[in-house]
């Protein structure tokens, strides 16, 4: 009993994780929107620029954190918190929010076999 509760715990702790930065990347959003629309507003934004930025932005958002943070917690439910802490050192960190972007795909596709 003592493990699963401690296998949840570990769960509970990759989604709380996974909300904090998932509220700061909306507080960042919000602050880059505010930003773009002022500068919307005063005639010097791009819209070259601004197009190049969405089709990024898109891009980004293929693989998101948030995606690969599901996963894991699933695996770790299922009692798979050592391979899941194991996937993450091969990639150099002690934590998701350490993984360079450029990760992600990857990552996700190793996530889902374990």
């Amino acid at each position: 009993m003592g493990s699963e509760l401690l296998k949840m715990a570990d769960g509970f702790a990759l989604v709380a994780e996974s909300l904090r930065e998932l509220a700061g990347q909306a507080v960042e959003e919000a602050k880059a929107e505010t930003k773009q629309e002022s500068k919307t507003e005063t005639g010097i934004a791009d819209k070259n620029t601004a197009g190049a930025k969405a089709d990024k932005k898109i891009e980004e958002q293929k693989v998101a954190v948030e995606d690969i943070r599901a996963v894991l917690a699933e695996k770790s439910q299922q009692g798979k918190s050592k391979e899941i802490k194991g996937l993450l050192e091969k990639y150099g960190v002690a934590k998701l929010s350490a993984v360079k972007q450029e990760d992600y795909p990857a990552l996700l596709a190793e996530a889902k076999v374990l």
